[in-house]
């Protein structure tokens, strides 16, 4: 399932359309998926980063009180973390700390997902397009272009993460389970 998902999208004239597509039709069977090592089977099989990124993004947007219409980008990543909430509403049965966790695994799936889409070595960059202009694209050496959104600071990282941790502080207390601060560390 994973390879022939892989291939609809790279097949199309526009991958990043065809992901979309994809990620739509997905996107309602993983809200019911009801144990978290099986949505993490299926996101973290998933042969092509750019469904895995779409797919994540659509499940941080529902996540969001208020989502935003930022690109995907980096500056997009960092309002999920101060912005989402515990994810799925169908999950199983599992302690407050545990779900925070599993957001927080996701973001980081999300965030290497988005890497390899857009900053990654040579033969993943140009994932957004066709195989045919990716194969000039690589040929020509031309470094993928990076959106607006995703020149962000190390101040912009810090002042997110902070929040982040103050809002974990209010809902799990003190102190933090150490996978929630070491998820948090990797993250930044």
């Amino acid at each position: 399932l994973q390879r022939m998902l892989s291939i609809a999208v790279e097949v199309d004239r526009s991958p990043n359309c065809s992901s979309c597509k994809i990620a739509d039709a997905i996107f309602p069977f993983l809200l019911n998926i009801p144990v978290r090592s099986q949505r993490e089977a299926l996101l973290n099989t998933m042969e092509s980063h750019l469904l895995r990124c779409k797919l994540l993004e659509m499940m941080f947007q529902h996540s969001c009180d208020v989502p935003t219409t930022l690109p995907l980008s980096l500056s997009k990543i960092l309002y999920f973390l101060d912005h989402s909430s515990v994810l799925l509403q169908y999950q199983d049965e599992v302690a407050t700390w545990q779900r925070w966790d599993e957001m927080l695994h996701y973001l980081s799936l999300l965030l290497l997902s988005y890497q390899n889409v857009i900053l990654a070595f040579p033969l993943a960059e140009h994932l957004r397009s066709s195989l045919n202009e990716r194969m000039d694209l690589i040929i020509q050496k031309a470094k993928p272009k990076l959106q607006d959104d995703d020149d962000i600071s190390q101040l912009d990282i810090r002042l997110k993460i902070e929040n982040f941790l103050s809002r974990m502080q209010q809902v799990l207390g003190q102190p933090f389970p150490l996978q929630i601060k070491e998820k948090v560390y990797m993250i930044q």
